[in-house]
């Protein structure tokens, strides 16, 4: 359950899911002729049948904003759990929804209506099991693609050993500290911190990767994660996400103010 998940959090993906599932929607009902559909004429079925393919599509696009707070409040990590949590409250609105609207507009709470066990049990709970290996197929295929993605746009920090080397966003490096023949990398896994000892010299990762930032001649920093500013007897040092402080020696001092767009003395 709290296994990590394949997750796309772009609007315009889930757009496409979105009409993924009017269209799938639309079609199944156009061809199988479910319950009384087959008594509808061809206009009809033009006429009729795309507000179902509406009505599933908005259901569907109707949980987002809570998709995305629990995507935010997890700092963007996706969980399994969080996948069944969403998917579970889809199937719940749209219950409700697909009652209230078959009371209100279909029968008009006419007394003979279908009770709700006999339409949940014949017409609901197969609609659903219809339409959601569309909206898991489509979640899953997204969020496949951008792992992919995301893989693709890793920086690799070698080490001379055969088997030492840290792959990650550029934006998940917060800073790298020399020590001895070996550099220590802090960097981000999630919402962790977490830190690596891999054997190289600070130079080579500096000439790799022209986006990192040299403060003093044993660290280089990630400009992405720079907080604050800090003076002290005369001494200056930054501060970095997860409060990391660094020092930046009188070499490297009008370089990083220049390049962190900082004017303080």
């Amino acid at each position: 359950m709290h296994k990590q998940y394949p997750f796309d959090p772009s609007l315009k993906h889930h757009l496409l899911i979105a009409l993924g599932l009017f269209v799938w929607i639309f079609v199944f009902l156009y061809f199988t002729e479910p319950l009384d559909v087959n008594e509808f004429a061809n206009t009809e079925k033009l006429i009729y049948l795309p507000i179902y393919g509406c009505i599933g599509a908005l259901l569907y696009m109707s949980v987002f904003p809570f998709q995305m707070w629990l995507y935010n409040k997890h700092k963007s990590v996706w969980k399994l759990s969080n996948e069944l949590i969403l998917l579970g409250l889809f199937i719940l609105i749209s219950i409700i929804t697909l009652r209230l609207f078959y009371l209100h507009f279909i029968v008009d709470w006419h007394p003979n209506a279908y009770d709700f066990w006999y339409h949940f049990k014949s017409i609901m709970l197969p609609a659903i099991f219809t339409i959601l290996p569309i909206i898991v197929i489509g979640r899953f295929a997204f969020g496949k693609y951008k792992e992919k993605k995301l893989e693709a746009q890793k920086i690799e920090i070698q080490g001379e050993g055969q088997y030492e080397g840290l792959r990650l966003q550029l934006d998940e490096l917060i800073c790298i500290q020399s020590s001895d023949n070996y550099i220590e990398v802090f960097y981000l896994n999630g919402a962790l911190l977490k830190k690596t000892l891999i054997r190289n010299k600070l130079s080579v990762i500096e000439d790799s990767f022209p986006e990192v930032l040299r403060t003093h001649r044993s660290f280089i920093i990630n400009p992405f994660h720079f907080q604050s500013w800090k003076t002290e007897k005369g001494k200056h040092f930054l501060y970095l996400s997860h409060n990391i402080e660094v020092p930046i020696s009188k070499t490297y001092l009008d370089l990083v103010k220049k390049t962190l767009n900082f004017t303080t003395d």
